[in-house]
């Protein structure tokens, strides 16, 4: 299911996939950037590549609201990148009243997914963050507690199972000019 909003931003512009953590972000963010042939920009990748811990390991560490503020910090510099990348965001930045207005100048894509199919890759990954919860609870909190942000933010909302990431990224790539095609590899 596809739900749209009036036309985005600027074709060139950002696209910034959201969701709640196992969503598929990071999939659908790969398979637009190589389509539209634009730098990733991943936070789970980046706050391992920075700091050398995973997003579970900073929340344990250093505290949740350290992990929030580097999430944040991640979406608003690669806003600002040119060539505008394709950002798989936490989907903590939402709860930043600086990122959401960062991202009214770009496409926002909405990965909305059950609790229930959260909850299975929450506890697949032991890089995501359970906050001292077990996955499904975590994630029936988590889409209560953001559900409406990401309906404000969104230009563009799939609904995850329902959609496979490749029918996802290539819903989003219908959605721009150009013809571009989503890659059989």
């Amino acid at each position: 299911m596809v739900d749209e909003t009036p036309a985005g931003p600027a074709d060139d512009g950002p696209i910034v996939v959201i969701g709640l953590m196992g969503a598929g972000k990071t999939s659908v963010s790969r398979l637009l950037g190589k389509a539209l042939d634009r730098p990733v920009r991943d936070s789970d990748e980046w706050l391992e590549e920075r700091y050398g811990v995973t997003a579970a390991e900073i929340s344990e560490t250093e505290g949740v609201t350290v992990l929030h503020e580097r999430e944040a910090r991640h979406l608003l510099d690669s806003l600002a990148e040119r060539p505008a990348p394709v950002i798989a965001a936490a989907a903590s930045v939402l709860d930043d009243p600086e990122c959401r207005a960062a991202m009214k100048q770009a496409l926002v894509v909405w990965l909305d997914a059950s609790p229930a199919f959260v909850a299975e890759k929450i506890a697949a990954k032991p890089h995501r963050p359970r906050f001292g919860k077990e996955p499904l609870d975590l994630a029936i909190e988590l889409r209560e507690r953001r559900a409406a942000a990401f309906a404000e933010v969104a230009d563009l909302r799939f609904e995850r199972p329902a959609m496979s990431k490749r029918d996802v990224a290539q819903a989003v790539l219908d959605h721009l000019p150009g013809g571009h095609e989503v890659s059989p590899h």
